[in-house]
């Protein structure tokens, strides 16, 4: 099993929310373990399918679902390495709550358009 990064949480109100969403609190990990709920995607793939995420951070975030054990990070033996990221059978527990904000983003997104956007 994987150690988790977060050392403890406290077991407050609101705590297993607090708990759970800190797992998926980077800019960009919701949109990767959605991306990966289509199936396995190599870095470039993801990168082109996340184009406003920079390598570092990509990669970063990248680590820190594999570290929580919501990825699996498959490493073949060849040069150039070719990487390969697909979702866990943990993360695929986050399905439901992936597809509700998808959901609620189609529904709701509208309602914030930036200013600058409607002018275009």
């Amino acid at each position: 099993m994987v150690k988790p990064r977060h050392s403890s949480f406290e077991c407050a109100p609101g705590c297993p929310v607090e708990a759970a969403i800190s797992l998926i609190d980077g800019k960009w990990k919701g949109v990767i373990l959605f991306h990966l709920l289509e199936g396995t995607c190599r870095f470039n793939e993801l990168r082109r399918h996340i184009p406003g995420a920079t390598q570092r951070t990509l990669t970063n975030q990248l680590r820190e679902l594999e570290t929580d054990g919501l990825i699996v990070r498959k490493v073949y033996a060849e040069v150039p390495p070719k990487v390969e990221y697909s979702i866990s059978e943990l993360g695929l527990t986050l399905t439901p709550v992936l597809l509700a904000l998808k959901h609620w983003g189609d529904t709701n997104l509208g309602r914030f358009a930036r200013p600058s956007a409607l002018a275009a």
